[in-house]
């Protein structure tokens, strides 16, 4: 699915400082171009599952048509390990072309920032060998309660006890305790303003929340 939607005409992008901001942490490829007043100047929201690495670039470039943003929100995790590195070098590798800042995004808070209501809301999205990354947010003013998490549904079950659970793990935490309320949602690049400063400001490097799965060769 994809959603392109300027607010505004491209004489008043080319007068304004451009935000890009992208997320590649889970089967979503989104991006999202604001106005230095933080209006929504476009988006894109596509399912591509395994195929960022051949999508992302030409979204960009279709969004972004010939112009040149002043700086690159891009999600940092926790997420798909693959996932994650092809959107951070995507967004190093435009920042050191067009000399601009990057900074980096929670993708789990991005995830937050699109679920309905505004009480609390825990985040759980799939990370590999039947275990889920999962974190805990307040709302209205978007804050998140304690570090990310790798653990299994029935761990997390046990520690986060908050009825609205999103993302593509929100099913399996909320079977394993038998109540609250699961939506499968996917991150819009669109909701990246919404995050507080703190929660897009960080290392544009990924967050793992628990080793990778493949490791280095030990000499012998």
């Amino acid at each position: 699915m994809t959603a392109l939607v300027a607010n505004s005409s491209t004489e008043r992008a080319e007068r304004h400082e451009l935000i890009l901001a992208l997320d590649t942490s889970t089967a979503a490829c989104t991006a999202a171009l604001f106005a230095a007043d933080g209006s929504l100047f476009a988006r894109a929201d596509e399912i591509v599952e395994r195929g960022h690495a051949e999508r992302l670039a030409p979204l960009i470039a279709e969004m972004l048509g010939g112009h040149v943003p002043a700086s690159i929100i891009v999600g940092v995790g926790p997420g798909s390990f693959t996932g994650l590195r092809i959107g951070i070098a995507c967004a190093h590798g435009m920042a050191v072309g067009w000399d601009i800042p990057v900074n980096g995004m929670d993708s789990l808070a991005l995830l937050a920032a699109g679920a309905p209501g505004d009480g609390p809301v825990v985040v759980a999205v799939n990370g590999g060998h039947g275990e889920i990354f999962v974190a805990q947010y307040a709302r209205p003013r978007l804050a998140s309660i304690g570090e990310p998490a790798n653990l299994r549904p029935d761990v997390a079950a046990a520690r986060y006890d908050t009825a609205l659970v999103v993302g593509n793990g929100a099913a399996a935490l909320v079977a394993a305790r038998g109540s609250g309320e699961a939506i499968d949602l996917l991150p819009s690049a669109a909701n990246a303003l919404l995050l507080p400063v703190a929660l897009r400001s960080l290392a544009p490097s990924p967050i793992y929340a628990r080793p990778p799965d493949a490791k280095p060769a030990i000499a012998a």
